[in-house]
């Protein structure tokens, strides 16, 4: 089954498995931890979540995108398909029996919403251990910026005000389909 990325969605699937491994590298996902990936598209990062993690609640807004997850997937009793939008989605819904119960958030976001799906986050930030998010480049380094730098803004003090942003590596343009015009960059944040 083939999917097009649909530009109103922003998606850009990603399928470049150097990258893929360094993302699940920096994630380091552990049996018991409660996982969830926003925007799975295709499964590029959710299938080795998932072999890592043991199960994962997965957060999907393309319905066309369910039918391909769910055949890849049939196997695999323990992913979890919320078909929603991330930026009205109840996170607190997920706490599920994990011995770990707080929340590990992973996603290659759509830029077009990245900074709302943030804040939105931040609503739940007593519910989640941490957030590894591929953003647009220019968006992580404005998380990242220290007062004073050209970066720095609104952005940067709300979520340094919430969160500890580590800036982890940057993603080139053809580590996806369709390609972007802009470089990618990973992004770790901390309650």
């Amino acid at each position: 089954m083939k999917h097009r990325a649909r530009k109103r969605f922003g998606q850009n699937f990603l399928h470049d498995g150097h990258v893929i491994a360094r993302i699940v590298a920096a994630v380091r996902p552990r049996p018991g931890q409660q996982i969830v990936e926003i925007g799975p598209g295709q499964g590029a990062l959710t299938e080795p979540l998932l072999d890592a993690a043991g199960e994962l609640d997965v957060v999907e807004l393309d319905r066309d995108l369910i039918p391909l997850l769910e055949q890849r997937f049939n196997a695999q009793q323990t992913l979890r398909i919320h078909q929603a939008d991330a930026l009205k989605f109840d996170f607190s819904t997920l706490r599920g029996d994990c011995a770990d119960a707080a929340l590990r958030v992973v996603g290659n976001l759509p830029y077009n919403i990245s900074t709302p799906l943030l804040f939105h986050l931040l609503s739940f930030s007593g519910l989640i251990k941490d957030m590894h998010f591929m953003l647009q480049k220019e968006v992580v380094d404005r998380l990242a910026a220290q007062p004073g730098g050209g970066d720095y803004g609104r952005l940067s003090v709300m979520m340094q005000y919430h969160c500890q942003v580590e800036r982890l590596f940057v993603v080139k343009p053809g580590s996806f389909t369709p390609v972007p015009k802009v470089d990618s960059a990973i992004v770790r944040l901390t309650p």
